[in-house]
């Protein structure tokens, strides 16, 4: 039971200090998942990453609840997805009882303002410290990525279909080279 409560500590905290979304709260997760408590290494939580970004549902709430389940099978599951999103569940309450004053202060907006940058430092960040494992020093993993970039940016192919596409070069073609 303590194991159980830590677990929801942890994505609690987790949920209560990232703004911006599961991507923001990505290298967060890794930070006191992989480093922190060494719930798993980086290359397990790397795969997490790639299986919880292709199910339906909030990139942060998947990853919570694998990495619980990982951990602690259903109840490690249930704990830390719990924990990770009762923060969110709290906050728009409290938002939602106040919300016409809140976005029209002047300060709120300020602090908006503020934060989307860091936001988007965090989400760089996810990129970068997860870009390190993928191997980028092989070419066919920089031809998929940019590939991949290009569908999705460009084409607007819907990501499910690219990462459809990655799992089949990668059982297919990639055995093959």
């Amino acid at each position: 039971m303590k194991k159980l409560a830590h677990l929801f500590f942890v994505f609690f905290k987790i949920g209560a200090f990232t703004i911006g979304g599961g991507y923001a709260m990505l290298p967060i997760i890794q930070d006191e998942v992989v480093n922190n408590h060494g719930w798993m290494s980086d290359e397990e939580f790397l795969n997490s990453i790639a299986l919880t970004n292709s199910i339906p549902g909030p990139l942060a709430t998947n990853t919570a609840t694998f990495v619980g389940y990982h951990i602690m099978g259903f109840k490690g599951a249930l704990a830390a997805m719990l924990g990770a999103i009762s923060p969110s569940i709290l906050i728009i309450l409290l938002i939602a009882s106040a919300f016409e004053h809140f976005t029209d202060s002047p300060i709120a907006q300020a602090l908006f303002e503020g934060i989307r940058p860091a936001v988007v430092a965090l989400i760089l960040y996810s990129v970068f410290k997860l870009g390190k494992s993928v191997k980028l020093r092989e070419k066919y993993n920089w031809l998929l990525m940019v590939l991949a970039f290009l569908a999705i940016s460009v084409l607007d192919v819907h990501p499910i279909f690219v990462i459809v596409a990655g799992a089949l070069f990668g059982i297919f073609v990639r055995e093959k080279l």
